[in-house]
C-alpha cells in the first residue's frame, strides 16, 4: 500500500469518527485533521481523547478563521457604507463633480470620514477644497490644450506664407520665425510687409550659417 492510499484510508477512517460528532463540518475538520502525521492521526483513531482534543484545536482554528473572514466582510460594508452615505451629502451641493469629490475625500481615513459626515461645516469646507482643486486642474490641462493648439494654428499659417516667398528654406524659416513671441507672430502674419522682413533676416541668418560651415 503506498503512502497515498494509507493516507486516503486513515482519511475514511477519521471522517467516520469526526461526522458522528460534527457532521455539518465534518469534511472541513477532517481535512484539517489530515495535515498531522500519519502517527498522530493512527493514534486518534485509536484514542478517543485524544481526537477530540485534536477535533477541539481544529474547531477553535476554524472560529478564529471565521471572526477575520467576518471582520473582513464588515470592514468592507463599512468602507462602501461610508462612501454611499458620503456621496449622498456632498450630492446635495450640486457642485457637479460628486463622484470625483466623495473619491478624493474617501482617500483621508476612515476616522476622518466619520467626521465629515457628523460635522456639516468641515464638510463644506472640504467640498469646497476639493472643487477649488478640481477646477485648477482643468484650468491648467484646457490652457495646455488651448496652447498646443495655438501653436500649431500659427506654425501652420506662417508655414503656408513663408512657403510662397521662399518654398525651398521654408521648413527652416518657419522654426526660426516660431522663436519669437506670440504678439510678433501674430503683427508678422497680420503684416505682409513685416513677413518679408522677417523671411529675409532669417535668409541671411541661414546664409551666415551655411558660408561658416562651408569655409571650415
Amino acid at each position: 500500500m503506498t503512502e497515498e492510499d494509507d493516507l486516503d484510508e486513515l482519511g475514511e477512517k477519521l471522517y467516520s469518527l469526526v461526522s458522528s460528532k460534527h457532521g455539518e463540518i465534518a469534511g472541513k475538520l477532517t481535512g484539517m485533521l489530515l495535515e498531522l502525521p500519519n502517527a498522530v492521526i493512527k493514534q486518534m483513531l485509536q484514542d478517543e481523547s485524544f481526537l477530540n482534543d485534536g477535533i477541539s484545536r481544529a474547531l477553535q482554528a476554524l472560529s478564529q478563521e471565521s471572526q477575520v473572514v467576518s471582520e473582513v466582510e464588515e470592514a468592507s460594508a463599512s468602507s462602501d457604507s461610508l462612501g454611499e452615505r458620503l456621496y449622498d451629502l456632498i450630492d446635495l451641493h450640486n457642485t457637479g463633480h460628486t463622484q470625483k469629490i466623495t473619491g478624493m475625500l474617501l482617500e483621508q481615513t476612515k476616522e476622518a470620514v466619520l467626521q465629515l459626515l457628523s460635522d456639516p461645516e468641515l464638510l463644506e469646507k472640504k467640498i469646497n477644497i476639493a472643487l477649488k482643486t478640481l477646477i485648477e486642474q482643468g484650468e491648467e490641462e484646457a490652457n495646455m490644450t488651448d496652447s498646443d493648439g495655438e501653436g500649431e494654428s500659427l506654425g501652420e499659417k506662417i508655414f503656408h506664407l513663408v512657403e510662397q516667398i521662399d518654398p525651398t528654406h521654408s521648413a527652416d524659416i518657419t522654426g526660426m520665425l516660431l522663436e519669437m513671441d506670440s504678439e510678433s507672430l501674430n503683427q508678422v502674419l497680420r503684416d505682409r510687409s513685416l513677413l518679408e522682413v522677417a523671411v529675409q533676416r532669417a535668409q541671411s541668418a541661414l546664409a551666415a550659417h551655411t558660408q561658416t560651415h562651408s569655409s571650415t
